[in-house]
């Protein structure tokens, strides 16, 4: 099985705008360029939905993406520490007597 082909941002972008202010046909370019059929089709998709931040790298997350995955930790320290206050609590709450 072969391996993917990956491409930089400033490839697909420049590849896209290539494709808007050429006369040749998007399959023409995918043929020169040596992209799967579509392939610009969905790079143009992406940067239509997801703006400047499209194509943000191989390991690295749209700002969105990382606030999500920031926020989702923090929620874990925070139920985290809420449990451990409960039980403080409920030790707490019955002196030994």
């Amino acid at each position: 099985m072969g391996q993917r082909k990956q491409y930089t941002r400033e490839f697909k972008r420049e590849a896209l705008e290539l494709a808007k202010t050429s006369d040749k046909s998007a399959a023409q370019i995918e043929r020169d360029f040596g992209l799967y059929p579509g392939q610009l089709h969905a790079w143009k998709r992406q940067f239509k939905h997801d703006g400047e931040q499209a194509f943000p790298g191989s390991g690295h997350l749209k700002a969105s993406e990382a606030e999500l995955q920031r926020l989702r930790r923090q929620i874990e320290v925070l139920e985290t520490e809420r449990e451990i206050l409960k039980k403080a609590v409920a030790i707490f709450a019955h002196p030994k007597g």
